[in-house]
């Protein structure tokens, strides 16, 4: 037992050695949606303080996309969590600065809660289209609209905010944007341009921000795909979560295998705070 004990702490030391650096997933992590906004996972209000005591930097990196960055700060806010909009890399100010440098027109399927986001954007005449998780807005009529945007389009442009499978509220899993992106590329024989997790530019982007190098920094999310594979393939070692949309077979996902699996960011935060600066 002691052997084992010794192996086990000895592994996570190698594991979180050298971090000077978090980058945590925001739905699944620190709270589950649903009615009256969400609730937060039990012990994630206070980890977020003890990281921010410890002097390590911190960023929320989140495909948030049914709210504006203003309006999901102030429900966390509200949850008890210690953020602010500047902390917070999300992707649908990225994909603003992708439009205008592009003179992209978009059409916007997207929820109406996001909007606000892209007051700045010409919609007229559209030449693109930018997809994100519209709940209730993914009728047919409006998806229908942004697949004859397309395919009347030579060069169509479809810009996709993440392309999670999936989440989890209070009431069960919910589609996320990625089923809806695949019916879009499939459709019109294109291929999206992800903003957000997985892309490497965005996990970039959040690093530049937080001024530390990938080798320096973890992610703890709770999607195997989107959260740890994206950020192992930056150089970024990654913990899954086993609380939001986890599920156990993400343990033993073919591609993708987390630097390790712990029961939520509580634990995430003991072991880091232990092992870090050994």
């Amino acid at each position: 037992m002691a052997a084992a004990a010794a192996a086990a702490t000895a592994a996570w030391a190698q594991r979180l050695a050298g971090v000077r650096g978090l980058l945590l997933d925001v739905s699944g992590v620190l709270y589950d949606g649903g009615d009256g906004g969400g609730t937060a996972i039990p012990g994630s209000v206070e980890a977020v303080a003890r990281i921010k005591r410890s002097g390590l930097k911190l960023r929320f990196c989140t495909n948030e996309s049914q709210k504006s960055r203003d309006k999901f700060v102030g429900l966390l806010q509200r949850l008890g969590f210690d953020i602010s909009v500047n902390e917070v890399t999300s992707p649908a100010p990225a994909a603003c600065q992708i439009l205008k440098e592009r003179g992209l027109r978009p059409y916007l399927l997207v929820h109406d809660d996001v909007l606000p986001e892209f007051d700045e954007m010409d919609t007229s005449n559209p030449n693109c289209v930018v997809i994100a998780d519209s709940g209730d807005g993914f009728s047919y009529q409006n998806v229908n609209k942004a697949f004859r945007v397309l395919v009347s389009l030579e060069n169509p442009v479809l810009i996709s905010l993440g392309k999670g499978r999936y989440y989890k509220e209070s009431d069960g899993l919910m589609l996320d944007v990625g089923p809806y992106m695949k019916a879009l590329e499939y459709a019109c024989d294109i291929q999206a341009e992800v903003v957000g997790k997985p892309a490497p530019a965005f996990f970039q982007a959040a690093l530049k921000e937080m001024g530390v190098e990938a080798h320096e920094t973890i992610m703890i999310g709770d999607d195997i795909v989107s959260d740890v594979g994206g950020a192992q393939r930056c150089g970024i070692r990654a913990l899954q979560v086993r609380t939001g949309k986890f599920r156990p077979c993400d343990e033993h996902h073919p591609e993708v295998k987390a630097d390790g699996y712990v029961n939520d960011l509580a634990e995430a935060v003991d072991l880091i705070l232990q092992y870090a600066n050994k």
